[in-house]
């Protein structure tokens, strides 16, 4: 729900004008009872967009008119409007300090599968090195405090029965980890699977699901991100921590009234949490501001883009802080280039552009294919089985190639690294020039050594290792996020195109495309420029982000004139991805869980009009209404347990079904519920009216009950013609739960949010039954 404000739109109208964007008063006078749950939603139902806007306006004037009557109303009004600020520190505070643990405790238990410290056993291998005084700048991975396995239990570091060791208690503790990640999660916390973007999107869309985002859920997402993470599976911590940050900021808004109380205040916080998940994720608060806007938020006004910049600030300001790295950088795989890039090179970035798009269709129609096999065959009932298989497969592949055996975030860093002349790595050992007497940092272009090739030959088998394993293992019952994965596979494909290019452009300099921007003795190719543009590609393909992921790649290297291949390499994946399919990964997930969620960037062009959607259809049962001064208590309470809708249209009576309002299943309960117990003559045989008078009644009749409070006088309505092309953009803008059709006045039926998804599911083709929520 964009922010946008509609003024007059063909064949709509509102029964109270006045009533339909600001409060109204009916309404409101009931929400200041003091029911219990009133204003709640069941779970798994959509929230009402207007009406939280109404409660928020009501609100916001009750404090301001308060204000003046006292020096403590005037300082509670102050407390009310910094409430807000308040509560974005406490979430950048929070997950800042949350994702700097998980760093840490990720970086000392993927060590713990080849080693320990024997000095302190806490030590992950880099910091056991560098606190060893034995340590030389040459051997500066080895050192004796640092034991691997073999060495400890054999007493040997080479040989075959080292190897096989090594290799043995690297599966099993992959396999521990996972073990206890999956048991985790189904036990206490089965929300906390996933990646949880695609539901934090139907969240912030307005659904209702209760425990997604509670504190069981932080706790164990937190817990076992770790342990997934460590145990080797080709996933990474990046989406899932949008979900932590998301659960914080859920945690803090339940604190403050102004934000516990509306469901649609609270979806402003969660969108600010988003983007001080990504600033943590990746290091980039303005990366991630624009990735809430963009991916994830569907009301997004001006108000919250500040908020989300301060806490996604707060959140980046903790994490160096804690400086996890021990870089002093947000992030393990920051580069820093030194050279330029040339126009010639725009052909090979947009290259990996077609790359990074066909991966994105290739991954997105796998996995979902495999989710969907998981949900209608009996692989779903085996979680813990599917998870130990996959982590068994993992390991033992991963194992023998130096690639896949690190962490994914090492693989990227070493990726994305350029060669300098300290570096030890295979994928820089060139063949160098023995009077070379350059600077460090500009090193010219040199012939592969046999490091190289190697290395060439290893990142091909992990290439295909990865787009393989990556599909069968996004979407197993733990947390699993999907960036650092899709970096991964660009960033391989990249760095090989980048080497390709390098030789080429050494060993045939002479050729007309070279001749101009690279001489014998330049440095003109920087391979992990490649890789980086290649990453981004993938990531681009996969999600189909453009504008956020550009900035998010720019702020991880800092590199502002790397933009534009950036951008050529983004916008070519999302094009060649759109190609295929117009669903992204998390709307592929959306769709596929069946959420009820309107996406703002589906067009809906076919012409059809409000008659064809809206119930009651031909040959079904007429629409279930309440009259405004004839059904008993008993009449109301009878229809509510035999139907299942959230509300009910209001006429005057049914003969001349004229439309007075519209009032909430659950409303209607709690109002019964609390007149019974807190009015003396409410019986079943009692009235209920919802007029300002009350009927006549014969002098013997029970007390008749009022509910005039609870009923919405401004119910959206719109003609029996109005298009379905505007009727969508309605619901999309709005946020509506429901739209009454009428006609002159008449109830004719109802639209529900739906009615229009399966509505538009018909429409393409697919199945308007996979819309399985309200």
């Amino acid at each position: 729900m964009r922010h946008c404000r509609w003024t007059s739109l063909p064949g709509v109208t509102s029964m109270v004008s006045s009533g339909a964007m600001s409060a109204s008063g009916n309404l409101m006078d009931f929400l200041d009872e003091p029911f219990p749950d009133v204003g709640t939603y069941e779970d798994f139902h959509t929230i009402d967009w207007l009406r939280e806007k109404s409660r928020d306006t009501d609100r916001h004037r009750k404090i301001t008119s308060k204000s003046k009557e006292s020096i403590w109303e005037f300082i509670k009004s102050l407390l009310d409007a910094w409430s807000g600020w308040v509560v974005m520190l406490l979430i950048g505070l929070l997950a800042g300090t949350l994702a700097g643990v998980i760093d840490l405790a990720v970086d000392w238990m993927t060590d713990l599968k080849e080693g320990v410290c024997l000095s302190a056993f806490w030590y992950s291998h880099e910091q056991c090195c560098w606190t060893s005084n034995e340590t030389t700048f040459e051997d500066r991975d080895k050192c004796p405090l640092w034991q691997k396995w073999s060495e400890l239990l054999l007493s040997q570091s080479e040989g075959a029965s080292a190897y096989i060791l090594n290799y043995l208690m690297y599966i099993l503790w992959a396999l521990l980890f996972a073990f206890l990640a999956v048991s985790l999660v189904r036990v206490f916390a089965p929300y906390a699977c996933g990646s949880g973007i695609p539901e934090i999107k139907t969240i912030l869309s307005g659904f209702i699901i209760r425990g997604y985002l509670g504190k069981w859920t932080l706790l164990i997402k937190t817990v076992t991100l770790v342990l997934v993470v460590s145990s080797g599976l080709s996933l990474g911590k990046e989406g899932p921590l949008v979900h932590v940050a998301c659960c914080c900021g859920n945690f803090f808004s339940s604190l403050f009234s102004k934000y516990s109380k509306n469901e649609g205040k609270r979806r402003e916080v969660l969108s600010a949490a988003a983007a001080a998940g990504v600033s943590v994720a990746f290091g980039a608060p303005i990366g991630g501001v624009l990735f809430s806007l963009e991916e994830v938020s569907y009301y997004f006004p001006l108000k919250t883009l500040w908020r989300s910049f301060f806490a996604a600030l707060v959140a980046a300001f903790t994490l160096r802080s804690i400086n996890p790295f021990g870089n002093s950088r947000l992030v393990l795989f920051y580069v820093e280039y030194h050279t330029p890039w040339y126009m010639a090179e725009l052909f090979p970035f947009i290259l990996l552009g077609v790359f990074g798009g066909l991966w994105g269709t290739l991954f997105t129609r796998c996995n979902i294919a495999w989710c969907r096999r998981r949900k209608t065959t009996r692989l779903g009932k085996y979680p813990v089985l599917e998870v130990i298989v996959v982590t068994a497969i993992t390991a033992i592949i991963a194992y023998p190639n130096p690639y896949t055996r690190q962490s994914t975030s090492e693989l990227i860093s070493e990726l994305f690294n350029d060669c300098g002349a300290l570096e030890s790595s295979q994928l820089c050992d060139y063949i160098n020039d023995p009077n070379m007497t350059r600077p460090v940092d500009d090193i010219p272009d040199r012939p592969a050594g046999v490091g190289v090739y190697t290395a060439m030959w290893q990142l091909a088998l992990a290439l295909i290792f990865k787009i393989v394993i990556t599909i069968f293992t996004f979407g197993m019952k733990i947390p699993s996020g999907l960036f650092i994965p899709s970096m991964a596979v660009g960033a391989m494909a990249g760095r090989m195109v980048g080497i390709g290019v390098e030789q080429l452009a050494y060993h045939h300099h002479d050729w007309i495309i070279f001749r101009n921007w690279c001489r014998p003795g330049a440095d003109c190719v920087t391979p992990g420029l490649y890789a980086m543009v290649g990453a981004a590609a993938c990531l681009g393909g996969v999600t189909r982000m453009t504008v956020s992921l550009v900035v998010i790649m720019f702020e991880l290297t800092g590199g502002l004139e790397y933009i534009v291949p950036l951008m050529a390499a983004a916008v070519t994946s999302k094009w060649v991805a759109d190609a295929f399919g117009k669903e992204g990964i998390y709307e592929a997930h959306i769709h596929l869980n069946g959420y009820p969620f309107l996406d703002v960037k589906d067009e809906f062009t076919h012409r059809t009009l409000a008659t064809d959607v809206m119930r009651p259809r031909r040959g079904e049962p007429p629409l279930s209404v309440l009259t405004q001064d004839s059904m008993t208590v008993e009449d109301v309470e009878t229809l509510i347990k035999e139907t299942d809708y959230n509300g009910f249209p209001v006429v005057v009576s049914r003969d001349s079904e004229r439309l007075i309002g519209f009032a909430q299943r659950r409303e209607l309960i709690l109002a019964i519920k609390n007149a019974r117990q807190r009015q003396e003559g409410i019986v079943s045989n009692s009235i209920m009216y919802f007029t300002e008078e009350p009927p006549e009644l014969p002098a013997n009749s029970p007390h008749p009950l009022k509910l005039r409070r609870i009923l919405n006088l401004s119910p959206f309505t719109v003609t029996d013609h109005t298009p379905m092309e505007t009727v969508v953009d309605i619901f999309r803008k709005l946020g509506l739960r429901q739209c009454l059709v009428t006609r002159s006045g008449r109830l004719l039926g109802i639209i529900t949010k739906k009615d229009v998804l399966r509505h538009m599911a018909q429409m393409a083709n697919q199945d308007p039954e996979s819309i399985m929520f309200n």
